[in-house]
């Protein structure tokens, strides 16, 4: 019957009105009170009396206010019985109300069984735990305690037993592994226990409600928890001092002795990564010392796992996060200027107004000791929103800072900015280029902070321009990838990404779009001495769409929503169906070289947009805009552990990714069989959600009555652009045989006038290949195609010059069972076969031909024939009479082996999402 208070929050539901409706009697008090008593008025039933606590400090329950409101009749006793015999005008006073049936939803006070009794129907309680089990007091703080796996609630008719009556309703949800209190009563005990009660009350109208005796097997029965009993016993498995501490959060607090002093511990949570590092304490009773890390204190059980603890509350009363326990003394206190005096006597009022029993508000008036309870933390944290422009706030930051003069100085610190986690600390490797200095971070980028691999390994990074080193990068490990993983799962899970609201997460995605803006020259120019990029490209595409990108999906994040389904009634029943779009959690993204800044911007973008955190992969070859872009995701505010980059190898980072259990989502755009490989991974690992972007060998078709120029200037594009390191590019053309000749002749000679060059310098047309085993993995290519028979036309060859740069190729009379017929060179290699004019079904057929299907593309003046090949051609995207022209809002994705799932447009949001069913009876 009574429970510890929890914060308060909103519920409605839709009102039905009881075709039998009752006169009923409300004993009890609180929030979830208020909830039930109006829902059962929505429903129709009359409720004559209000039996409730007296005002606290002048101020009404919210049960109370409610029903006053509403203008029923509301009785304040302060108690029922006296010397354990009922008070005789506090019944009679209840007996006047003729009462059907009394509705106890949370009644802290002890009703006589004369007035239990009286009602035509008797009483019916709520109580938060599956009975029998769990009777008494602290019913929710065990169901923790003892590691339940299944929590709920049950409806019963009270008796003269202590929670032993018969069973009307129970309801039941799975127990989470970081349940908290807070967190099983808010998300189910709290919204499902109010439509229960009106459920029930509903049962109990039309007669249909059951009795059903309590068993006395698996029975339990538990006191309210002391502080004095609340230590916790570290000789235990992790996953019992876990419960343990959960379970007492709030009230009464479990408590140990971390270096000698007495803290109690808020927060926990299993750790299911290997412990990050952090600084050695001792804490009396464990097997081993605590740690405390950039994340909090972590608890090693006696199993060798480990729990980790956000928060701790001082001997003093003071609470601060853990992992500023060896920082936790009190910081000299800032002199206010006279505008922050004047802000600091408003809130002062504002404390006076909550806290109304108090005489003065001093410095050292604490908030909670002079009786503010969970429902004055919303409203003083929303009213210093209303007085300081929106200051972003958080109910836990009244507890970490509960007297006036901390939360003034709390408050003060914040507006000035003061109270922002320490600088991150970047050790750039600085080049000038380009007319310009760029700065480069080197190191993974984990939990917010840049740092050196765990081993200290690094790669060094190519100017493919010249082959020579631009820098060396961090080279990630196995324990890199578990503790980016941590940190994405914690920031997720714990941190104020998770709780944000979707607007203030899209304004942070739109705010990191800015930043990229702004330092897009940089970006840029580290793109093309990283990737080999000509510069104008890569300002104008890697990174000129990577900032479309951003803005397209920051504008989605409160767009996100499911829909309601019309259902099958069964009758006399009504029911409401509706669908929760909700984030996965933490996704891998794994990027390949061609366009670094992209590709990374295509699958982020839609992964944040969507509430998920982020372990990034980089191409080994290609890092430094990745890392560029982590460095901007902190000025843009992102709070840490929300993206994680660690290059390195896709051997070891890519397939720890792929395997490890709290990855919940793995997008990767790369070759066929390292696909194939990595979605083997995924399944045998946890089945993780995957989405592929893979090879592709895209035809393009040109028909005799396409606009020749036209054709031949996008061709070119759809074989040389970005130097063909560009998955979409056409892989084979095939060209009408009445205008194949002209059209190969038009060609080379638009090849020749091209510049081949540094891809910094403005006129450059063609730069470098990305990397030198690349350059030789396409000079075999064009020596197998000529082996094979195929006519060279132009180029196969090397640039004379320093760098990895290539000759733009043309290969002619390519027939289909040759191997540049079918494998894709992601080069700057025109593969060229013809068709016999006319032959629509023919030239589809071979286009076909293949086990990819990423895109493709017709040239035709009659739109007639146009649409009709369109229709045929197997592939994720179709260009007509244009190449290369994809839009932030268009999805992108293959069909075949060229992978499944989309980036781009609306449907890219679906691959970061999971859709819930929720079906309501009413």
């Amino acid at each position: 019957m009574l429970w510890t208070a929890i914060r308060a929050r909103s519920f409605c539901t839709s009102p039905v009105r009881s075709q039998n409706r009752l006169k009923l009697a409300l004993i009890g008090q609180s929030l979830f009170g208020q909830e039930v008593y109006s829902l059962l008025q929505q429903q129709g039933h009359k409720v004559v009396g209000v039996f409730t606590v007296p005002d606290k400090d002048g101020k009404a329950d919210p049960l109370a206010a409610a029903a006053e409101k509403d203008g029923t009749p509301v009785f304040k006793f302060p108690r029922w019985r006296v010397k354990g015999k009922p008070i005789p005008e506090v019944v009679e006073a209840y007996r006047a109300v003729g009462a059907e049936l009394n509705v106890l939803p949370f009644c802290t006070q002890f009703i006589p069984m004369n007035v239990i009794d009286h009602p035509r129907h008797g009483s019916i309680i709520y109580h938060p735990s599956i009975l029998p089990r769990h009777r008494g007091a602290s019913a929710i703080n065990w169901t923790l305690i003892e590691g339940d796996k299944t929590a709920g609630f049950s409806v019963f008719w009270a008796d003269a037993g202590l929670d032993t009556g018969p069973i009307l309703l129970q309801r039941q949800c799975a127990v989470e592994p970081n349940d908290t209190v807070d967190s099983l009563y808010n998300r189910f005990l709290f919204p499902e226990g109010i439509k229960a009660m009106a459920e029930a009350v509903s049962l109990i109208a039309e007669g249909k409600a059951p009795r059903i005796p309590q068993s006395e097997e698996g029975a339990s029965y538990e006191g309210i928890q002391k502080k004095s009993n609340a230590k916790v016993n570290l000789a235990q498995p992790a996953e019992f001092i876990h419960n343990w501490i959960r379970g007492h959060d709030k009230v009464p607090g479990a408590w140990t002795v971390v270096d000698g002093q007495v803290v109690t511990l808020y927060g926990s949570s299993l750790l299911t990564s290997p412990a990050p590092e952090g600084q050695p304490v001792e804490v009396e009773g464990a097997a081993q010392p605590g740690l405390i890390t950039d994340s909090g204190l972590v608890l090693f059980g006696a199993d060798g796992n480990a729990v980790q603890v956000r928060n701790l509350q001082l001997d003093s009363g003071r609470m601060i996060p853990a992992s500023k326990f060896f920082s936790s003394e009190e910081s000299s206190s800032i002199e206010l200027t006279e505008a922050e005096q004047k802000m600091a006597e408003e809130i002062r009022a504002v404390w006076k107004g909550i806290l109304s029993s108090a005489a003065a508000i001093e410095e050292t008036t604490d908030f909670f000791k002079s009786g503010a309870a969970s429902m004055d933390v919303v409203r003083l944290v929303e009213e210093v929103k209303l007085r300081c422009g929106g200051l972003q706030m958080q109910n836990e930051d009244v507890y970490m800072a509960s007297t006036f003069h901390d939360f003034i100085q709390m408050l003060v610190r914040r507006c000035r900015g003061e109270d922002r986690e320490e600088e991150v600390v970047i050790d750039h490797v600085m080049k000038e280029v380009n007319n310009m200095t760029v700065k480069m971070p080197h190191q993974c980028f984990i939990n917010g902070k840049f740092q050196n691999a765990a081993d200290g390994k690094t790669c060094s990074t190519i100017n493919p321009t010249d082959g020579s080193v631009i820098c060396n990068v961090a080279y990630a490990s196995v324990a890199d990838v578990d503790q980016a993983v941590f940190a994405a799962k914690e920031a997720f899970e714990t941190g104020p990404w998770g709780r944000m609201n979707p607007r203030d997460r899209g304004q942070l995605l739109y705010r990191l779009a800015d930043l990229m803006e702004q330092h897009q020259e940089e970006l840029a120019t580290i793109e093309s001495i990283d990737s080999g990029a000509v510069y104008t490209l890569a300002l104008k595409t890697h990174v000129g769409m990577s900032i479309q990108t951003f803005r397209y999906f920051a504008g989605w994040c409160d767009k996100i929503h499911g829909t309601t389904i019309p259902i099958n009634q069964a009758r006399p029943n009504h029911n409401l169906t509706f669908t929760k779009k909700e984030p996965l959690g933490v996704c891998a993204i794994v990027i390949p070289w061609n366009y670094p800044l992209m590709m990374l911007a295509w699958k982020s973008a839609a992964c944040l947009a969507a509430g998920n955190t982020l372990v990034l992969k980089p191409a080994q070859v290609t890092p430094l805009t990745a890392l560029k872009f982590a460095e901007l995701t902190v000025k843009a505010g992102i709070p840490r552990g929300v993206i994680n980059i660690v290059p390195g190898s896709g051997g070891l980072v890519g397939q720890r990714m792929s395997e490890h259990p709290d990855i919940r989502k793995l997008g990767f755009t790369g070759s066929t069989p390292i696909g194939k490989q990595i979605m083997k991974s995924c399944a045998l690992s946890n089945l993780k959600k995957v989405s592929l972007e893979l090879g592709g060998k895209s035809p393009l078709i040109i028909f005799s009555d396409c606009e020749m120029d036209k054709a031949v200037r996008m061709a070119m594009g759809a074989v040389f652009f970005n130097k063909g390191e560009n998955c979409i590019a056409a892989g084979r053309l095939f060209v009408e045989e009445s205008i194949h000749d002209d059209f190969i002749g038009r060609v080379v000679s638009e090849i020749k006038k091209m510049k081949i060059g540094d891809p910094l310098d403005r006129s450059t047309d063609h730069g470098p290949q990305n990397h030198r085993a690349h350059l030789e993995k396409l000079l075999e290519y064009c020596e197998v195609g000529v082996k094979d028979g195929a006519t060279l036309v132009y180029g196969g060859r090397q640039v004379s010059r320093p760098g990895f740069f290539m000759e733009p190729t043309v290969f002619t009379d390519v027939e289909d069972h040759m191997f540049i017929a079918k494998e894709e060179s992601f080069g700057p290699i025109m593969v060229v076969s013809k068709f016999r004019d006319g032959d629509v079904e023919g030239v589809l057929s071979r286009a076909n031909d293949t086990e990819f299907g990423l895109a493709s593309g017709v040239f035709t003046r009659d739109i007639s024939k146009a649409l009709y090949v369109s229709e045929r051609l197997e592939a994720g995207t179709v260009f007509v009479n244009t190449y290369n022209k994809t839009d932030v809002a268009a999805p992108f994705g293959g069909f075949k082996q060229s992978g499944f799932g989309k980036d781009l447009g609306e449907e890219a949001l679906q691959e970061y999402l999971r859709t819930k069913a929720v079906t309501v009876e009413y």
